[in-house]
């Protein structure tokens, strides 16, 4: 007769249990299909080295005959009306937790009553507040296992183009703007801008001239104050070295007459590649269309690695409705106690409503929030 297979769990509290988790980590990444590269372990323990607090790590693991087969990089946001929160809220477009396709409406299970019973999730007032999650991320196992509260409500549009080359994308476009961007392609390549993917052991280096590039490009113009602290560049110079060495980030540069003129910072998974961060010298603008430059390498990339989604991530900006891009919205999952659901909810919807009228009655207001609730340059 066969033995059973065992099931275990365990809530790590501590970053060396975060970091220790490295390699089992991206493994089970690369057995969760809706998974993002902002899933990865690069990503998510940098960010907790960055801006993680002390004591409110809550790292839940699910494991299967020793395997890991579902993990939740949580952390505590709120102790007296107790509200949990995904590891790298904020700076990250898609959030989620792992769970292991081949096992997951068994692994989702363990993992609700984990979630549950370890961290107190089933009480009347606690709460786990799960943000920007793609429509069809692992999270939504959690739902058909939650004994508790379950509320979903809507998130951050996100935008995206086929992973194609960018002639294939001119159909898209209306046909004078059609033609006056084949105009600026034939102008681009003319131009002779080259193009420099940075090998890993270049990254960090390569990172902080992307950062240098951007504070600069938005020097005097508003730019995020996120992105001009120390720990902000931290964590990207740590996440993008570390995914970089496993070909789920890529730093490019690019050169004219021998000159940096601009970087960009591509997150990727299978699928995806992402545009997450760019900087571009404000004198380049003049001598080259910057966003049909990104935009074309980006599109190449994708298509050449066998990617089918560019993702332009979070945020509306007028560089990306150039192509055209289609939409698709983050969702919002509140998971908890009957009455803690029904206040965070209230709050989500008393906010959306101020925001529309604000986009009503002043326009201006509404854009500048949304780029301080962004943290995107």
């Amino acid at each position: 007769m066969t033995a059973p297979t065992l099931w275990t769990t365990e809530v790590h509290r501590d970053t060396a249990a975060f970091e220790a988790l490295a390699d089992e980590w991206d493994d089970l990444l690369d057995r969760c299909s809706p998974a993002t590269p902002f899933q990865s372990h690069g990503w998510l323990c940098s960010w907790w080295q960055s801006y993680g607090r002390q004591g409110r790590l809550r790292l839940v693991t699910v494991r299967r005959g020793g395997q890991l087969v579902a993990a939740a990089p949580l952390m505590v946001r709120r102790r007296m009306l107790p509200l949990l929160v995904p590891v790298g809220a904020g700076l990250t477009d898609f959030l989620d937790v792992l769970v292991d396709d081949e096992h997951a409406d068994q692994a989702a299970a363990v993992l609700a009553r984990t979630l549950g019973r370890e961290l107190g999730l089933a009480r009347p007032w606690a709460a786990l507040d799960l943000r920007e999650l793609r429509p069809d991320s692992a999270a939504q196992h959690l739902v058909a296992h939650w004994p508790g509260a379950v509320r979903t409500l809507p998130d951050s549009i996100c935008q995206h183009l086929p992973g194609v080359p960018v002639e294939e994308l001119l159909s898209r476009l209306p046909g004078r703007t059609a033609q006056r961007t084949k105009v600026k392609l034939r102008k681009l390549a003319a131009a002779g801008v080259e193009t420099r993917r940075v090998p890993p052991e270049e990254v960090p280096e390569a990172i902080s001239e992307l950062l240098l590039l951007h504070e600069l490009q938005w020097r005097g113009r508003g730019a995020t104050p996120e992105h001009l602290r120390d720990r902000f560049a931290e964590h990207l110079r740590r996440a993008a070295g570390r995914m970089s060495a496993t070909d789920r980030a890529a730093v490019r540069q690019y050169r004219l007459d021998g000159r940096l003129i601009a970087s960009d910072l591509l997150l990727q998974g299978p699928d995806l590649a992402a545009i997450y961060f760019y900087g571009v010298h404000p004198e380049a603008r003049e001598q080259v269309d910057i966003a049909g430059m990104l935009f074309r390498e980006s599109l190449a990339h994708a298509a050449d690695t066998g990617r089918r989604e560019l993702s332009l991530l979070r945020g509306d900006e007028p560089y990306k409705q150039r192509w055209r891009p289609d939409q698709a919205r983050n969702q919002r999952l509140l998971l908890g106690g009957g009455p803690a659901v029904a206040l965070r909810a209230g709050g989500a919807r008393l906010r959306r409503a101020v925001l529309r009228s604000l986009r009503t009655r002043a326009p201006w207001l509404a854009t500048v929030r949304g780029r301080l609730r962004s943290l995107r340059g």
